[in-house]
């Protein structure tokens, strides 16, 4: 082997191992998809073509390096990856006279799960392939993954975790930990099965969908379209799948290809399966993957265009991205101008400048990215000073991977809270601003001040350029403005952020001063002691704020902008005395929240967790295993449904 092709190799093995150790185990992204399938089918061509497979190759490798704290688990026999490839004909040839199965590569996490007397015993990551990690705990929270089935023999069978598009919106909207290294749905389906709090994992709302049965005691089957049929009848959600033959399975993947935009699940293209299961069986494997299977990935479209603009964009952790602007192109029947560059070191690596013609895509058909550039100019730069605060930035090189930082901890971008906050449901309930919409707008300069986002009707020719918003959506945020700007006491301060004055202590202060506003901003801290609930710190940090020359002219400006609602609330006392906890779906009341509130106005309370002071446990599944309700058991305290709470309050009185 010639010492180049060679050192090549080795080039590429580094470079493919270090971008494949930062995407499945740190969740970060420092290539992009385009630029790795492109490195690692240079290796594959180049191992063909010497003859020579180094060690640690990719090619070789299935899954991630295991390196949580999470228990190990040797799997029975190492789990394979798939080959793969993006030719329609290829897939054709693959199949030849035989039937398959072709279905959904869904893009997240793939789990084995274990029953045994029809009970979920246990759920593996796949892991590096050899070894996984032990999730059973959270994979118990996977919302619609069957814990009991009728199959009371031993059941294995493999599928995928995924996070939808959905749920990934409203995570990185609302939930405080995800962060800037969420780039997409499988990082944080990742993020979300693989840690030790299994109520973070089912915060999330993740979900299994079944793609493989490894073995069922007493059961055989000849075809997996069986497998597949009798996993739902077990109460398993199976990934879509279609029975295709020669003729039919370029049309298949057509209509597939059609469907990847309405898809709610993310996924990176497609699988086929011999659908005789003994014949598959008989063609064994290679080092690498099954030979009965085979995956593949649509060929990115990519067009041509010319870079405009690199737009800086500040976080709320003090990370700045690069997001690329370019002329408008039109991919997977979309207009697309812009493209996240992730951090500095791709940007670099591109070699991106102001005028460059680039190639640009959607990886999995849904998200813009840079496939290259083609003039290379390599004239951009990070700005020295942060785009929002104007404070000097920073290059942070972690394992080679530059960043760009603001480290400016009074920095706009990263009292993001304090905005998102004020939006809340319980505060101001503005519908249609996402925590990720609020960093966009503070990024661009449109939101500098709370009362900015009640104004927001001023900026609407920049918002409804902004990607993700048009007419019809900025006219919805407007129209949820004006409805929230007639608010109440309560919630306009709670909306202000004062440390420590949460949705509970506003309604007290609110109560106490009449839900009078102008004698709740006034209250000294010797009148705050005097209401229940209020101690020395929350006193002293409640008169600190509206003593605050800017805190005061801030909230003067919202003052302005909103009509309060100081009638007083007739309450009812016929709760009072006894604590509630509400777990489980609702079916008369909205949520939670809109429960807990109608307790409260009764004069009840509601906690988070059941103890020996809890009255009451509501839970419209009273026959429930779950930890709540086995504890209510365990103290003697009755599990009620909802529409028994539901009737107390309407009858005013707490019938036996």
């Amino acid at each position: 082997m010639e010492k180049d092709a060679r050192k090549v190799m080795e080039e590429l093995i580094e470079k493919l191992s270090e971008a494949a150790k930062a995407y499945y185990v740190d969740a970060k992204e420092i290539m992009t998809n385009y630029e790795y399938d492109a490195l690692y089918d240079r290796l594959e061509a180049l191992e063909k073509e010497t003859g020579i497979i180094l060690a640690g190759s990719p090619t070789q490798k299935v899954g991630y390096e295991v390196a949580s704290e999470l228990p190990k688990e040797t799997h029975p026999s190492r789990m394979l990856s798939l080959d793969k490839t993006k030719s329609r004909e290829e897939l054709r040839d693959w199949l030849g006279a035989r039937e398959g199965l072709l279905s959904w590569k869904l893009d997240g996490l793939t789990v084995v799960l274990t029953y045994e007397g029809g009970a979920l015993t246990k759920a593996v990551t796949r892991g590096n392939g050899e070894v996984g990690e032990v999730i059973t705990a959270n994979a118990k929270t996977f919302v619609n993954l069957p814990v009991r089935i009728s199959h009371r023999g031993s059941l294995v069978l493999r599928g995928e975790a995924v996070i939808t598009y959905d749920e990934f919106e409203r995570i990185n909207g609302e939930i405080s930990d995800a962060d800037a290294k969420y780039k997409n749905p499988r990082n944080l389906c990742s993020g979300s099965v693989r840690q030790l709090d299994s109520g973070i994992t089912a915060a999330r709302h993740v979900r299994f969908y079944a793609f493989t049965l490894v073995s069922a005691e007493g059961i055989d089957f000849e075809r997996r379209r069986d497998e597949m049929e009798w996993l739902s009848a077990q109460g398993f959600e199976t990934v879509e799948w279609r029975l295709v033959d020669g003729e039919s399975v370029i049309g298949a993947v057509e209509d597939f290809e059609k469907a990847v935009e309405k898809n709610p699940v993310p996924s990176d293209g497609l699988v086929l399966t011999f659908d005789d299961i003994a014949y598959g069986q008989s063609l064994g494997t290679t080092a690498k993957a099954p030979r009965d299977s085979i995956a593949f990935k649509w060929a990115d479209q990519t067009a041509e265009t010319v870079l405009r603009e690199i737009e800086w964009s500040a976080s709320r952790t003090g990370l700045i991205n690069p997001v690329a602007i370019f002329d408008p192109v039109e991919l997977e029947g979309t207009t697309v101008t812009r493209a996240s560059v992730h951090n500095v070191s791709i940007m670099e690596d591109l070699a991106l400048g102001i005028g460059d013609r680039i190639t640009v895509y959607k990886a999995n058909m849904i998200i813009p990215q840079i496939a290259e550039n083609l003039t290379k100019s390599g004239s951009a730069a990070p700005p020295e000073s942060c785009p929002v605060c104007g404070e000097r930035t920073r290059i942070k090189d972690e394992n080679g991977v530059r960043t760009l930082w603001c480290e400016n901890p009074g920095c706009l971008a990263k009292q993001i809270k304090s905005f998102t906050l004020f939006v809340s449901r319980d505060a101001m309930n503005i519908e249609g601003l996402s925590e990720a919409t609020i960093e966009k707008l503070i990024a661009k300069g449109l939101v500098k001040e709370q009362a900015d986002i009640l104004r927001i009707e001023d900026c609407r020719d920049a918002i409804v350029e902004m990607e993700g918003f048009g007419e019809k959506s900025f006219a919805n945020l407007v129209a949820s403005v004006e409805k929230a700007k007639n608010t109440t006491p309560e919630r306009l301060l709670y909306a202000l952020g004062i440390p420590g004055i949460g949705v509970a202590n506003a309604k007290t202060i609110a109560s106490a001063c009449g839900r009078k506003w102008r004698k709740m901003t006034a209250l000294t801290k010797e009148e705050l002691l005097e209401i229940d609930g209020i101690g020395d710190v929350l006193a002293d940090g409640y008169v600190k704020f509206f003593k605050d020359p800017e805190k005061a002219a801030g909230v003067r400006d919202i003052e302005a902008l909103v009509t309060l609602d100081e009638t007083e609330e007739e309450k009812d006392d016929f709760f009072d005395g006894l604590i509630f906890v509400i777990t489980g779906s609702l079916e008369f009341y909205e949520n939670r929240d809109a429960l807990k509130a109608e307790i409260e106005k009764a004069g009840g309370k509601v906690s988070g967790s059941v103890s020996s002071k809890t009255s009451y446990l509501v839970n419209n599944d009273i026959n429930s295993t779950s930890g709540k309700n086995k504890k209510a058991r365990e103290l003697g305290i009755p599990v009620i449904d909802e529409k028994t709470v539901k009737s107390w309050l309407e009858n005013k009185s707490v019938t036996a």
